[in-house]
């Protein structure tokens, strides 16, 4: 799916969904999300867990694109979409802890827009 610099997040997200089909990559990102969001959490009683909430939120995302998606992350397109690709990401886990993410993806790449 081509993106064409969208001027809005919900116009960025159909474009973040397609880039997250595959099941691994978004259950990487939904346990590495859950542990960065534990470290922040915990952060004030133990500093340096805040260094770790990228590291571990960032580094199980990667590891779901290059390996199991094979794309490079929605968040490398630049400072706009570095910042929607966390709220993306953020969405994301929303919709996989409340069982939605399948139907989501399922309606973007079903979507005429998604070709």
């Amino acid at each position: 799916m081509e993106i064409d610099r969208p001027q809005t997040f919900e116009e960025f997200w159909p474009y973040y969904v397609s880039q997250h089909q595959d099941p691994i990559c978004r259950q990487l990102h939904f346990v590495g999300t859950t542990i960065a969001m534990g470290c922040l959490a915990i952060s004030p009683w133990v500093p340096p867990a805040a260094l770790a909430a990228p590291v571990a939120g960032y580094g199980l995302a990667w590891i779901g694109h290059f390996v199991f998606e094979k794309n490079k992350p929605a968040s490398w397109g630049g400072l706009q979409h570095f910042a929607w690709s966390l709220r993306g990401d953020l969405r994301m886990w929303k919709l996989i802890a409340t069982g939605k993410m399948d139907a989501e993806v399922a309606s973007v790449i079903a979507s005429p827009s998604a070709a």
